[in-house]
């Protein structure tokens, strides 16, 4: 190992919080954090940009990085090591002007070669109201690809990560988190801004146990050769989340929350299996049935 690898490992080892303040200490963030310049990268030789070709929106704590990194691995798909997959170009938009000058500055973010396609995956953005009409007016033509975890495990996992990061464990950290998991509210702004068809829902505990089938499905909603073959490391369909919350009781009421929501998203998106969500199985019946059927009893 060479001193520079040992030294990354290193600080790789470093809490997650004394990372970030190593980082901003040489004027380096990240594009989620206040500070970032988002200036454009510049472009190498052979090099143009343009709007994405696709762009993931959802959600957090689902496997995006891994799906986005499994897509990339396509050969017609450019993506530059010196860009995180995650732009947040929209983040900062919720209250402030956005011009034709900020979707040139977007189109900026997105080099590739010619012949490629090339994308972005940022979870918040499924969570923020105003980012489906923005990326509307800044790439109309664009692909959306959405994955989706049962929204207990998901809650758990996303606790468990702003744990590591530092993230007061407050009432209003605490709401959001919670908010998350509301898909099917989530998807009707997304449906309004652009065509059904545009989008394709991934559920990230299918593409666990048959990653193949559902990244070769990815490929074709991209346009792309599906017969291309890319490595698939294993990946065990995660069990409950590594965080809290796990009392019954406080399940239960999650349960319960979350129960009309699921029901519709289960109706909107056939493609959901319920089966791969045990804390919501109980609903198989009832995502399948009409508007008037009578809810099923919980567990």
């Amino acid at each position: 190992m060479t001193v520079r690898e040992r030294s990354a490992a290193l600080f790789l080892r470093l809490p997650v919080g004394l990372r970030a303040r190593v980082l901003h200490r040489s004027g380096r963030f990240g594009p989620w954090e206040q500070g970032f310049d988002f200036t454009p990268p510049g472009l190498a030789p052979g090099e143009h940009a343009g709007p994405p070709d696709f762009v993931g929106i959802g959600v957090q704590k689902a496997g995006t990085t891994w799906w986005f990194d499994l897509v990339t691995c396509h050969p017609s798909i450019f993506s530059r090591s010196d860009i995180h997959k995650e732009r947040h170009f929209f983040d900062r938009f919720g209250t402030a002007p956005f011009g034709p000058d900020d979707v040139d500055r977007y189109h900026g973010w997105f080099p590739r070669r010619a012949g490629t396609v090339t994308g972005e995956w940022t979870p918040d953005y499924f969570h923020y109201p105003w980012t489906p009409e923005l990326l509307r007016r800044a790439a109309p033509d664009t692909r959306l690809l959405l994955l989706l975890r049962d929204p207990i495990e998901r809650l758990r996992s996303g606790l468990a990560h702003q744990r590591r990061t530092g993230v007061p464990a407050d009432t209003m950290s605490l709401s959001d988190a919670v908010q998350r998991g509301f898909y099917d509210q989530g998807l009707r702004r997304w449906t309004e801004a652009f065509d059904p068809d545009r989008m394709l829902v991934l559920q990230y505990e299918r593409c666990a146990l048959e990653p193949a089938s559902e990244l070769r499905r990815t490929f074709r909603f991209l346009g792309l050769d599906d017969e291309v073959p890319v490595a698939v490391p294993p990946r065990t369909p995660s069990g409950p989340g590594e965080g809290p919350p796990t009392d019954p009781d406080v399940v239960r009421r999650l349960v319960a929350l979350y129960e009309d929501d699921v029901v519709a998203l289960a109706r909107r998106c056939p493609q959901i299996d319920l089966t791969l969500w045990p804390n919501f199985a109980y609903l198989v019946d009832a995502g399948s049935a009409g508007e008037s059927s009578s809810p099923t009893v919980r567990p």
